[in-house]
């Protein structure tokens, strides 16, 4: 599975043909990193519900033109933290408007349904990669403990494909590395087959904090999000340039 460096918060087709190149012409020669190219939606958006994120997140409508650049990692980030009903359905919808592209989803929800994941997945006939959040809300429902992350995460197998390590969820907070590291060597080694993945407060001047984990894991996948907009708060516009400065700088890390 390759691993991959991901940017979240993509709004329009021309930004991704323009970090597209930027990531292919410092991709150190051998790699099999993935530029991950990510796109929001949350039930409120998907439905149709009035949110303060609609004035940063794409209209539904053109996620599909986002992710028309055939060879990049295109997934889309889907926020429900409040679980509501009828998860297959909302996925298989959401799935829906990001076809034809579409490579992966992202679960930033707090341990959704397996079942209701793989009847969403299956009812979108589209074959995507499922990637799921274990943020801060999900380690605190299992006392912050890497055996009941294990034990819950035996429920997924079959379904999910990656593992997405995110306390900060979007909030631009610096990711801990020595908290993080039983939890991704728990997953590890009873998970063997599964992308591991952090996020954090990542951004161009914050790669540092990742040194420790790609220590014990080469083949980390990382994203960033909050830490790449102006000000460090998601609801500010991306900054383009620390977006480039991060790519030049998280390919470095990965040689």
């Amino acid at each position: 599975m390759n691993p991959y460096i991901g940017v979240t918060d993509f709004t329009n087709l021309s930004q991704v043909q323009e970090m597209s190149q930027i990531f292919k012409a410092h991709l150190p020669s051998g790699s099999n990193r993935m530029l991950h190219v990510g796109v929001m939606m949350s039930y409120k958006t998907l439905h149709g519900i009035p949110t303060v994120w609609q004035k940063t997140f794409p209209p539904k409508e053109q996620i599909a033109s986002i992710f028309s650049v055939s060879d990049e990692y295109r997934c889309l980030h889907y926020v429900d933290y409040d679980n509501h009903p009828n998860l297959n359905e909302s996925l298989a919808l959401a799935i829906s408007y990001g076809k034809p592209g579409i490579d992966s989803i992202q679960l930033d929800m707090t341990w959704p349904n397996p079942s209701e994941i793989a009847k969403g997945i299956k009812a979108s006939q589209k074959p995507v990669e499922v990637i799921l959040q274990i943020g801060d809300k999900a380690l605190k429902e299992v006392d912050n403990s890497p055996q009941k992350v294990v034990e819950r995460l035996k429920t997924y197998e079959g379904i999910i494909h990656r593992v997405l390590l995110d306390k900060s969820m979007g909030r631009g907070l610096g990711l801990n590395a020595k908290e993080l590291i039983p939890f991704a060597l728990a997953i590890r080694e009873h998970f063997p087959v599964l992308g591991i993945g952090a996020a954090g407060g990542l951004g161009p001047r914050t790669l540092h904090l990742l040194d420790l984990l790609i220590s014990y894991f080469p083949d980390l996948s990382i994203d960033a999000q909050a830490q790449l907009h102006v000000n460090g708060n998601s609801l500010d516009p991306v900054d383009w340039n620390k977006v480039i400065e991060y790519l030049i700088k998280a390919l470095s890390l990965f040689k």
